[in-house]
């Protein structure tokens, strides 16, 4: 058979183990895995001496908010940016301008990803609108999952956030259940409403304007007391339910407890809580703001400890592109800065830095930011991993190299707010990425094209709830 392109001299990372294998492509598919040297004919032939070879990432947290803010970033600009660091499927946010909580909307949506992203996108509905028809329409017409903020939203913000705020209890518990009659994921912004702005009333009252304020706004309690409210209310209407970018031991602890006594829930955390704490916050001032904050670095600790014992199970991004204008706004007004930061084209640069540096363990490392996600929104077995059928998404990866992280380097158009990174140095350097069968990315240069990423429906029956 002459196949479309095969990946030799590699070393594969399957999910049971780093194999010395190639691999041949055909119509965007792996169609053979064989012993390395097994003859093969192929129209391209890639060499991957010296390279692992590993799926792509799936980022299930991330934000372009497309089209509501082109000076940020577009599904073109943020899709290339993934593709450079190696992320091959990204799962956008509802956030936009209008927010995606509507059928209609995100109809709209997908038709903008389809025609701009570079690689792979699904989108996220928002149930909070507690209209079902909308809800099952999104599920109907491909959502990934949902989304919902506990929290009220921001000031001046109503329009992005409208039917993604649910802070409240009562109306918590009626958007749990109308996402759980769809079968698909309810991913929530675990953060106490009421707490929250107590807290924030306090510390405006006493004219704090700091970027510190904003991390005692948001204590870890606010996080912990949330997500004991969000599994207690799940115990009776057993949703898929997912907490969203876990940050704090105590709220980690919470959620331990509730999984030993059989919780379905699953949880991720950020690659920056696990790089950094709020002592950079000194270094990079508002680029820095984020919700949930940057901790102490005993926290930062026990999210290392909850991966180690899969009590969480991915690592993501939360990438949130602003302008450096609206990031230097907390000079003045803290309250008003938005809250985010870059962050997808470090997610496998900093893995896969934990896993080569002896962090964490190789295998592990890969199903952190690729196989476990694609497992818990139910688009394994075509995304997250290398075998025969799976969708070629792949990233030839050199553990010999060193990537040091500057802005000249970075397609973000948010580039300029990517200050936690910039100047660290990681183990290894990407490559090339391929998506679809097809690169997109190779040695600092994007080569793909807008339109060739794949809109990315979940199989609901095969949601997994094993984490």
């Amino acid at each position: 058979m002459m196949y479309d392109t095969i990946i030799v001299n590699g070393d594969v990372i399957t999910e049971r183990a780093v194999e010395a294998v190639d691999l041949a492509i055909k119509d965007g598919k792996v169609v053979a895995v064989v012993a390395r040297g097994t003859p093969l004919e192929a129209r391209e032939v890639i060499d991957a001496s010296g390279h692992y070879v590993m799926p792509g990432a799936v980022d299930i947290h991330f934000h372009c908010r497309a089209p509501a803010y082109p000076q940020r970033g577009d599904f073109a600009t943020e899709t290339r940016a993934a593709a450079a660091g190696g992320v091959t499927t990204i799962f956008e946010m509802p956030i936009s301008k209008p927010c995606c909580a509507t059928t209609e909307i995100f109809k709209s949506r997908r038709a903008l990803g389809e025609a701009n992203a570079y690689v792979n996108f699904a989108l996220f509905g928002a149930p909070g609108l507690l209209i079902p028809e909308e809800v099952h329409g999104m599920a109907d017409e491909g959502a990934i999952g949902y989304k919902i903020f506990m929290t009220a939203a921001p000031a001046g913000r109503n329009d992005e956030f409208e039917g993604l705020c649910l802070p409240t209890n009562e109306l918590l518990y009626q958007g749990m259940k109308l996402v759980a009659e769809t079968g698909l994921v309810c991913a929530v912004h675990a953060e106490d409403n009421a707490l929250l702005e107590w807290h924030t009333a306090q510390l405006q009252a006493a004219g704090r304007n700091d970027v510190y304020a904003h991390n005692e706004s948001r204590l870890p309690h606010v996080e912990a007391l949330a997500i004991s409210t969000l599994l207690s209310l799940n115990e009776s209407i057993q949703c898929n339910l997912h907490i969203v970018h876990l940050s704090s031991r105590e709220a980690l602890e919470v959620f331990r407890r509730y999984k030993a006594t059989g919780s379905t829930a699953s949880a991720e955390t950020c690659s920056h809580y696990l790089l950094f704490t709020e002592d950079d916050m000194a270094r990079t001032g508002p680029y820095a703001k984020i919700n949930p904050p940057l901790r102490k670095k005993a926290d930062q600790d026990a999210l290392w400890g909850g991966l180690a014992d899969r009590t969480l199970m991915a690592i993501t991004t939360d990438h949130s592109p602003f302008t450096a204008e609206e990031k230097e706004r907390a000079r003045t007004d803290l309250w008003r800065t938005p809250p985010g930061s870059p962050g997808v084209e470090e997610l496998v640069l900093a893995v896969m830095d934990a896993a080569l540096t002896g962090r964490l363990d190789l295998l592990h490392a890969v199903q952190l930011i690729s196989t476990n996600g694609a497992k818990r929104y139910g688009i394994y077995p075509q995304k997250g991993h290398l075998s025969v059928g799976a969708d070629a998404d792949i990233v030839l990866y050199d553990p010999r190299e060193k990537t040091t992280i500057h802005q000249d380097m970075l397609f973000s158009k948010a580039k300029a707010c990517d200050k936690l990174y910039e100047g660290m140095t990681f183990q290894g350097k990407i490559r090339r990425t391929l998506v679809n069968g097809r690169t997109v990315f190779e040695n600092g240069e994007i080569k793909g094209e807008p339109g060739w990423g794949r809109f990315v429906r979940p199989v609901r029956e095969n949601v997994y709830k094993g984490f």
